[in-house]
């Protein structure tokens, strides 16, 4: 019997397909995984901004997590908007109790790039909680400067962030994204080691596409379904950035806002 691993996505839905639940799903299974996936909330927006979020029944989300993994055990999740501080502890509660050896990756969504709020202010507390039990936190500048309360502005900054947020808010591993930075797109990862972070700073190129939606959840949704085919942190991060650059290069135009990612 062929079988397949198994990726589940925890996130918000994004009706346009462009980013959220939808891409995630698409991604996992253009990188050969099942994807799998549980709505945290549910918005309505279109390619120009998001006009509303809507957050999902905790009880809800927690009942319809513990019945899918039951039936579907993951090989690698993926959180992404969680929306409200209570979605966040029916999240937890769930996540929490996985065997260890499951990869999580959390995509630490704050804010929309209008500015919506995606997770409540009082949920970043039990969304930090969460890093020490994550293979990898994929924040870009906006966000890990949120959550560490420093400048990110230059690539320094953006080191210090990183050493923050493994070493004083217990991440095991951070991608801080380039993609808001002026000049170069580089990406910075740093992995905590012993109570040391090794930094390591990965070349980026920028693509004259205009805006793109969704870059960094087909990131972390393509980092979770290499790590489910059982890749090391380091190859399933260096294919997850292959893939979305690629699918930059094929975006297009379909609607009055942000370009599509064009997957394979």
């Amino acid at each position: 019997m062929t079988t397949r691993p198994v990726a589940l996505s925890i996130a918000g839905s994004d009706p346009t397909g462009g980013a959220g639940l939808q891409l995630d799903v698409q991604v996992f299974q253009s990188c050969g995984v099942h994807g799998a996936a549980v709505p945290t909330a549910l918005t309505i927006q279109d390619t120009t901004k998001v006009h509303q979020v809507l957050p999902a029944f905790p009880s809800v989300v927690l009942e319809q997590l513990r019945v899918l993994v039951a039936d579907l055990p993951p090989h690698a999740v993926k959180l992404g908007m969680l929306a409200s501080d209570d979605v966040l502890r029916s999240v937890d509660l769930v996540v929490s109790a996985l065997p260890p050896e499951i990869p999580l990756v959390i995509d630490p969504i704050l804010r929309a790039s209008d500015g919506t709020e995606l997770l409540e202010r009082r949920a970043w507390p039990g969304l930090i909680g969460l890093f020490p039990r994550a293979i990898l936190v994929t924040p870009n500048r906006p966000e890990a400067a949120a959550l560490t309360g420093l400048e990110v502005e230059s690539r320094k900054q953006a080191e210090g962030a990183a050493r923050c947020l493994i070493e004083e808010l217990g991440a095991r591993a951070v991608l801080l994204k380039g993609g808001h930075a002026e000049g170069p797109a580089d990406d910075c990862l740093a992995l905590g080691n012993e109570g040391r972070t090794e930094l390591r700073w990965l070349a980026g190129e920028r693509l004259d596409m205009g805006p793109v939606h969704g870059t960094g959840c087909a990131l972390s949704a393509a980092i979770t379904a290499e790590l489910a085919l059982g890749r090391p942190l380091d190859e399933a991060v260096d294919s997850g950035r292959r893939f979305v650059r690629e699918a930059i290069g094929r975006s297009f135009h379909a609607g009055a806002g942000a370009h599509l990612l064009g997957l394979p």
